[in-house]
């Protein structure tokens, strides 16, 4: 790998162990919040820069996490930090039912257009 790839890739793994610890998780727990997809060794691999891990692995880690975007994981997004309003927004958008999730992104969006407007 050559050494700007490398860089990438450490900086990849440094950002997903700082998500890792602020939210006080071991790696066997973050596993178990992937639903097991991804082996605590296979994280581990990730954090220490050996192994770039791919869309599919930071779209699942930033979904279990939940306080982090998968462009922000791939150093993609300096700005892919959640605030603590984002978070309990997105949980309770995740823990609605359809009907629930369609009535939020329409309030969402009735407010969004009036602080626009």
């Amino acid at each position: 790998m050559p050494n700007t790839e490398q860089g990438l890739t450490q900086r990849i793994g440094l950002r997903l162990r700082a998500a890792r610890h602020d939210q006080g998780l071991s790696l066997m727990q973050l596993s178990e919040r992937t639903g097991g997809s991804l082996s605590k060794s296979r994280i581990s691999n990730y954090e220490q820069g050996i192994r770039r891990m791919g869309l599919e692995e930071a779209k699942a880690l930033s979904a279990a996490l939940g306080s982090v975007t998968p462009a922000y994981l791939l150093c993609l997004d300096d700005d892919g930090l959640l605030s603590e309003q984002e978070q309990t927004l997105l949980g309770h958008f995740r823990a609605a039912d359809a009907r629930g999730r369609k009535a939020l992104l329409k309030s969402a969006a009735e407010i969004g257009g009036k602080a626009a407007g």
